[in-house]
């Protein structure tokens, strides 16, 4: 393992999670997420997981964040003065 790419994966990771929080548009929200899955895949490669990290990428990364883009299709979205937007 190489401490300086962990220190890195960690330190954007940290990052990611912030700005999903902060983050208004939901269709953003589930972007950062889904490349926050893809970077514990690769911090799980790093760590020699890498049957975890194809499990990260393969469930975390691409069908969650399938699952999500297909929800937020289905919601509808309501601004600040109370219309709903399609």
């Amino acid at each position: 393992m190489i401490w300086e790419i962990d220190l890195w994966l960690m330190i954007i990771l940290i990052m990611f999670a912030i700005l999903a929080l902060e983050v208004k548009d939901l269709l953003a929200a589930v972007g950062i997420l889904t490349g926050y899955s893809f970077l514990m895949a690769l911090l799980f490669a790093e760590y020699g997981a890498p049957d975890v990290a194809l499990t990260e990428a393969a469930l975390g990364a691409a069908l969650t964040g399938i699952f999500l883009l297909v929800t937020l299709r289905f919601v509808s979205r309501k601004d600040s003065d109370g219309e709903e937007d399609s």
